[in-house]
């Protein structure tokens, strides 16, 4: 790799682990993150590796880097437990780890957990409210609205508290994550909508408060492969109806309207093959890494104080017959494409 000059005027995150690589495999491109500006690692958890055990690996590969999840379910856990395993990351990398929860989704929450998605906005107000006390070490013995917690303390109080951050769509969640979280957490939104989003959020209360966003990246040169890949994504995610919502809230209504149609439907390919090119564009980051880099700081410029590009596969890192040292170097090459410059 070229190491570009750091931008050290914000925070820059990546979304960890990478595709591509076993996680074991992936230590030696994480201590060099901070030599290519890269300031954050963010996890995700959906149906590949937990939120956590990455950022466990990361806090010992590369201790300059602040950590964070975005997000965890407020669902799939107690509340004690995900106490207890926010602790354990911020005593792991103390002053350096974030905990981001949300609401998830009925699929992560109910088909794939087997727990009901129930009350979503209460459960992310009572859990975080939670979270504020108990990370504190205080004895937590209170009956939230949408769960109870009797006589519960941390044994091992994390000397710094971390923040916890919220991830939020819409006006109502963007004002209980000013009002009551560190910060929120955004995703499946342009450059362009930030604005629309971050200008709720300091409203509500949020003003000075931590924005992250999730952007989704595919750093190549072959428009036809980004957008068939960006179809799929979007007809997947957007039809959830929290996303439908947020999108709508938006202004993609008529953009977006033939594709929900389809796939009430059901018809999958017809949903995916009707998103426009231009919301793909806008959805998607693609294009050469100064086009990709440009646009991911326009995300910066609108008021995400920490961008955090999740790589979406190229055509290099999709090539199942390739060598492995071939599809490493395209992750490497993917990575270097999505550091600050």
């Amino acid at each position: 790799m070229t190491t570009p000059t750091p931008d050290t005027s914000a925070r820059w995150g990546l979304t960890f682990p990478l595709d591509g690589i076993p996680l074991a495999d992936q230590r030696r491109l994480v201590e060099a993150l901070p030599d290519l500006g890269f300031t954050d690692l963010w996890s995700m958890e959906t149906a590949g590796a937990d939120a956590f055990t990455p950022l466990a690996l990361a806090s010992v590969w590369a201790p300059q880097l602040n950590l964070g999840t975005a997000i965890v379910p407020v669902h799939t856990r107690g509340p004690a437990l995900l106490a207890m395993q926010t602790a354990a990351l911020a005593e792991a990398a103390p002053g350096r780890f974030t905990l981001g929860v949300g609401a998830s989704s009925p699929v992560i929450v109910e088909d794939w957990n087997a727990v009901p998605h129930e009350q979503p906005f209460g459960r992310s107000r009572d859990t975080v409210r939670f979270l504020k006390a108990a990370l504190t070490g205080q004895v937590v013995d209170t009956h939230y609205p949408t769960f109870a917690v009797r006589r519960f303390r941390l044994e091992r109080v994390p000397a710094q508290t971390p923040p916890v951050l919220l991830a939020a769509l819409r006006p109502g969640m963007l004002r209980l994550a000013a009002q009551e979280a560190d910060g929120t957490i955004l995703n499946w939104l342009s450059a362009d909508d930030v604005t629309t989003v971050v200008d709720e959020f300091r409203a509500a209360g949020g003003d000075g408060k931590t924005v992250a966003a999730r952007i989704f990246v595919c750093p190549t040169a072959d428009a036809d492969y980004a957008r068939a890949l960006g179809r799929r994504l979007i007809a997947g995610y957007l039809t959830v109806p929290a996303y439908a919502a947020f999108h709508r809230w938006l202004g993609r209504e008529e953009q977006l309207k033939p594709m929900w149609e389809a796939w009430a439907a059901g018809d999958r390919k017809g949903a995916a093959a009707s998103v426009p090119d231009e919301v793909v564009d806008a959805l998607i980051v693609h294009g050469e890494p100064g086009r990709v880099r440009e646009e991911l700081h326009r995300y910066a410029a609108n008021g995400v104080g920490i961008p955090v590009p999740a790589i979406l596969p190229t055509p290099e890192m999709a090539d199942r017959a390739a060598a492995p040292r071939d599809r490493r170097q395209a992750v490497a090459a993917a990575v270097l494409a999505v550091s600050p410059g």
